[in-house]
C-alpha cells in the first residue's frame, strides 16, 4: 500500500465510488475524472481533504488538484479502486458525453492549439528579444538600437527571425498537423496541406493588401481563374482546410477497397482538400477571420475602448473557469495577422498577474498558516509566469473574495492598458514575462498596467481579508 492509499480510498468514496467513475487519468498536478453522475461527488468534503488543493469542473471533467505528487497519488488510487486508468485523450473523449455543443467547439479549439503552445511561447520570446535589440533606442542619446551599433547583434536579429517566421508565418502548417493528429487521420497529409497554404509560389498574405489586384498572380483554368494567395498566419482558413481533409480521408477510407486504399485514400483526400482550400475555403475563411478581428479591433480602439477593456479584463478569469478563454488564441493570432499586433494579449497577461497578486495577498494574510502556504506560494509563482489554474482553483475560488479582487484589479489594469494603446506583436508569453511580447513603444504603458495589476488586487485582497478575519 502506498503513502496515499487511505486518501485515495476517501477520494474514491467521495466521488461516488467505483461505479460512478467512467474514466480517470491525471496530468501534471490534477486527477481528471469523468463521472457518470457528477452530482454524486461531495465537493465540499473533497476540498476539505488535506491532500487536495482544490477542485473544479471543466470540459466535462471533474478535476481534483493534488499537486506535484499527483502521479504517486494516481497510482495508489488505481490500486485501491481497481479501476484501470486510461490516457488523457481517452478521458477527453469520454468527457464529451457531458458537454454541450459550445463546450465541444471550445474543447476542439483547445485541443488544436494545445500542442502548438510550446512553439508559440518560443516564438513569442524570440520576437520579444528581437524587440529589445532592434527596436529599443537606448544608445547614443536615444537615437540608435543595439543592432544599429553592432553588426554582431544585427546578425543575431536576422538569424532569430528564421525561428520567428517559422512559428507565426508558417502557423497553418502546425494547425493542419494538429487537427489531423486530434482527429486520428494521417498527420503527414495535414503537414503537406499546411505547406500548400504557405508555399513560396503564392503571394504572401502580408503582401496582399499592398498589391494591386491586377498584379496578384492567378491560376488560369480557361473557364475560370483562382488567385494565388498564401495564408501565412491565417487561423480559420487552416482550420477549415484541415477538417475538410480529415473528413475526406475518413470518407474515402470507408468506401475504398483495402487493396487499393493506400493509393486512393491519400491521393483523393489531399488533392480535393487542397482544391477546396484554395478555391473556396481559404477565401471564405479569410473573410470570416477578418470580420472577427475587425469587430474586436473596433471594440479595442473605438470610442468605447475603455469600457471594452474593463469588461474583458473583468470577465477573463471567469472565462478560464469555463474554458472559453481558449477561443482568444485564434482571435489574437488573427489580429496579429491583420493588424500587425494584438491588444487582447496584454490584457490576458495582466489578468494572470492580477490573479497572482490576489494570491500574494493571501500569502500575506495567511503567513502564519504553513499548510495554506504550501498551496499559496507555488500558485502565486505559476500565476506570475502565466499559468493561472493553480491560483484560481487552488486558492482564489476557495475563498472567493481574492478571485473577485483579482477580477477588479484586472479590469483596472485593462482600462489603463487599452487607454494607452498597449499592443503585443506575439502571444504565448503570459504573466510578468508577458512584457517581452509587447511592442517596444508600448512597453512603458504595459509596465504601468502591470503595477496596477499588482497593487490593486494585492491591496483589495488584504483589506477585504482583514475585515473577514475580524468577523
Amino acid at each position: 500500500m502506498g503513502k496515499y492509499a487511505e486518501d485515495a480510498k476517501e477520494l474514491l468514496r467521495l466521488v461516488g465510488g467505483k461505479e460512478n467513475i467512467a474514466a480517470v487519468s491525471h496530468c501534471m498536478t490534477r486527477m481528471r475524472f469523468v463521472l457518470n453522475d457528477p452530482k454524486k461527488a461531495d465537493i465540499e468534503k473533497i476540498e476539505a481533504m488535506k491532500v487536495v488543493k482544490g477542485s473544479f469542473t471543466q470540459s466535462g471533467q471533474f478535476q481534483v488538484i493534488i499537486g506535484n505528487t499527483v502521479a504517486d497519488f494516481y497510482n495508489d488510487f488505481i490500486a485501491v479502486s481497481g479501476i484501470e486508468g486510461v490516457s488523457r485523450d481517452a478521458v477527453k473523449n469520454v468527457a464529451k458525453q457531458n458537454q454541450n455543443v459550445l463546450q465541444r467547439v471550445v474543447t476542439a479549439l483547445a485541443e488544436i492549439f494545445a500542442p502548438l503552445i510550446p512553439a508559440i511561447i518560443t516564438g513569442g520570446l524570440i520576437l520579444g528579444f528581437r524587440n529589445c535589440i532592434d527596436s529599443l533606442y537606448l544608445f547614443e542619446n536615444g537615437t540608435k538600437t543595439l543592432c544599429d551599433i553592432s553588426q554582431f547583434w544585427t546578425g543575431i536579429d536576422s538569424f532569430l527571425w528564421l525561428i520567428g517566421e517559422a512559428v507565426f508565418h508558417m502557423l497553418p502548417v502546425g494547425i493542419c498537423w494538429s487537427v489531423t493528429k486530434k482527429m486520428g487521420t494521417t498527420q503527414m497529409l495535414g503537414i503537406v496541406l499546411g505547406l500548400t497554404l504557405v508555399s513560396g509560389q503564392l503571394l504572401n498574405a502580408y503582401a496582399v493588401a499592398g498589391t494591386v489586384a491586377a498584379d496578384i498572380p492567378i491560376w488560369d483554368f480557361g473557364l475560370f481563374q483562382v488567385r494565388m494567395i498564401g495564408y501565412q498566419a491565417q487561423v480559420i482558413p487552416a482550420i477549415l482546410a484541415a477538417f475538410t481533409l480529415v473528413y475526406l480521408e475518413k470518407f474515402f477510407r470507408k468506401i475504398t477497397p483495402q487493396v487499393i486504399s493506400m493509393i486512393v485514400v491519400p491521393f483523393c483526400s489531399l488533392l480535393l482538400a487542397v482544391i477546396a482550400a484554395h478555391f473556396v475555403l481559404g477565401p471564405i475563411g479569410w473573410k470570416i477571420g477578418s470580420f472577427i478581428s475587425s469587430v474586436v479591433y473596433a471594440g479595442i480602439t473605438g470610442s468605447f475602448k475603455v469600457i471594452f477593456g474593463a469588461v474583458f479584463g473583468f470577465v477573463y478569469a471567469p472565462l478560464v473557469i469555463t474554458g472559453l478563454h481558449h477561443m482568444s488564441n485564434a482571435i489574437d493570432l488573427q489580429l496579429i495577422a491583420d493588424y500587425g499586433g494584438t491588444m487582447l494579449w496584454p490584457m490576458i497577461a495582466l489578468s494572470n498577474i492580477a490573479q497572482g497578486s490576489a494570491v500574494l495577498g493571501m500569502i500575506a494574510l495567511q503567513r502564519k498558516n504553513a499548510e495554506a502556504q504550501e498551496v499559496n506560494v507555488p500558485a502565486c509563482i505559476s500565476c506570475y509566469l502565466g499559468v493561472t489554474e493553480p491560483a484560481i482553483f487552488g486558492v482564489n475560488l476557495k475563498h472567493m473574495f481574492p478571485f473577485v479582487c483579482g477580477m477588479i484589479g484586472s479590469a483596472c489594469a485593462a482600462v489603463a492598458c487599452v487607454a494607452m494603446g498597449t499592443t503585443a506583436n506575439a502571444i504565448g508569453v503570459g504573466g510578468l514575462p508577458g512584457i517581452l511580447s509587447i511592442k517596444p513603444d508600448s512597453m512603458g504603458g504595459f509596465a504601468v498596467s502591470m503595477i496596477i495589476a499588482v497593487a490593486v488586487p494585492l491591496g483589495l485582497t488584504m483589506i477585504v481579508g482583514k475585515k473577514k478575519c475580524r468577523q
